[in-house]
C-alpha cells in the first residue's frame, strides 16, 4: 500500500506542470477582431462570416458573424446544436415554442440540433456575434408560417 502511494506520488510530482508542455491535437490560433477575415455569407446578403475554428465540412466550427442594424435571418435550423454568444449590438433570437428575447453583450442563446429559430440584428447598431456548432455545419430554412412567425421576408442589405 505504502510502494503505491509513493509510486502515484512521484508519477503526479514528475508529470508536466505547465499546460504548454501538454500535447496538444487541437490548432491554436489568436485572432484580433481587427484581422479576423470576414466574407459574404452566401444565404443570408445581410450577414457576413469569418470561420475562426474548426472546420464547417466535416466537424464542429466557430465563427464571427457580423450583421448591420434591421438584418433578419429567417427561421431555419441545423443538424448541430448552435451556440451565439453576443458581442455587441442587440440580436432579438426566437425558437419555436418560445417568445423571442433580446440578447445584448454576453447573452447567449443555445438552439438544440434541429429547433427551429431565427434571429435579427435589431437595435440601431451593427451586431457582431460569436457562433459554434458541435458538429458538420448544416441549414435548412422553413417556412417562416410554419414556423409560428410572421411571414415578413428577411431584410436584405
Amino acid at each position: 500500500m505504502i510502494r503505491m502511494f509513493l509510486v502515484l506520488t512521484f508519477a503526479i510530482l514528475s508529470s508536466p506542470a505547465r499546460p504548454a508542455d501538454a500535447p496538444s491535437t487541437s490548432t491554436h490560433r489568436i485572432t484580433p477582431l481587427k484581422d479576423a477575415t470576414f466574407a459574404q455569407d452566401d444565404d443570408v446578403k445581410c450577414l457576413q462570416g469569418a470561420l475562426e475554428n474548426g472546420n464547417p465540412d466535416t466537424g464542429p466550427s466557430t465563427f464571427l458573424l457580423k450583421a448591420p442594424a434591421g438584418c433578419q435571418v429567417a427561421p431555419h435550423f441545423h443538424t448541430a446544436e448552435e451556440q451565439l454568444i453576443v458581442i455587441r449590438g442587440s440580436v432579438t433570437t426566437g425558437m419555436q415554442g418560445m417568445r423571442d428575447v433580446t440578447l445584448t453583450a454576453g447573452g447567449v442563446a443555445v438552439m438544440p440540433g434541429k429547433a427551429v429559430h431565427w434571429f435579427s440584428c435589431s437595435g440601431r447598431e451593427p451586431c457582431l456575434m460569436a457562433v459554434t456548432f458541435n458538429q458538420k455545419y448544416d441549414i435548412v430554412w422553413v417556412d417562416a408560417a410554419a414556423a409560428g412567425k410572421s411571414a415578413a421576408p428577411p431584410a436584405q442589405h
